[in-house]
């Protein structure tokens, strides 16, 4: 069932594309450790303690964002959010949480800021996840329930958004 008016645009309309949004947020963690450093991480873990804990962070994230655009190509539809969605993929990964992709760009974004002893990126997380959750994450949501109706209802009453 597709109830999307006939002038809507067949897209779900994000804020701007999720890499974007991990991107300046590193940019601006790295920004405001130069101006105001905080030394925690500094403090708390040894140079190859922060690189070995970023990188364990930074792997499993980009894994599981791999795993998610996989099974995306695998179902034929876009994996950029600014793109029709052409089918919902619900196996695989998809099977346990409904934003694999963001959850890893999360966890990616975290790795860096560990690897990099960038405090004020992981202080910059929780107002990052509101974006994706708010300006992203939703929109997808309204879009795709108007786009497929019942059917995506059934899989977000099955499927966490978060996989908690």
């Amino acid at each position: 069932m597709n109830s999307v008016p006939a002038n809507a645009p067949d897209r779900p309309r994000v804020i701007a594309p999720p890499p974007l949004i991990a991107t300046v947020v590193v940019v601006i963690g790295l920004y405001l450790d130069r101006t105001l450093p905080a030394y925690v991480l500094e403090t708390m873990l040894t140079l190859n303690e922060r690189i070995v804990v970023g990188a364990l962070i930074a792997f499993g994230g980009g894994a599981l964002a791999v795993m998610a655009e996989r099974q995306f190509r695998t179902v034929g539809t876009n994996v950029q959010p600014w793109k029709p969605t052409l089918r919902i993929a619900t196996e695989g990964v998809y099977s346990r949480m409904r934003n694999p992709m963001y959850i890893g760009l999360l966890l990616l974004t975290g790795g860096i800021g560990v690897g990099l002893a960038s405090d004020w990126t992981l202080a910059l997380l929780a107002p990052m996840a509101l974006v994706l959750h708010f300006g992203v994450v939703k929109r997808e949501e309204r879009y795709l329930e108007a786009k497929f109706g019942d059917t995506y209802r059934r899989y977000m009453a099955k499927v966490p958004r978060w996989g908690l």
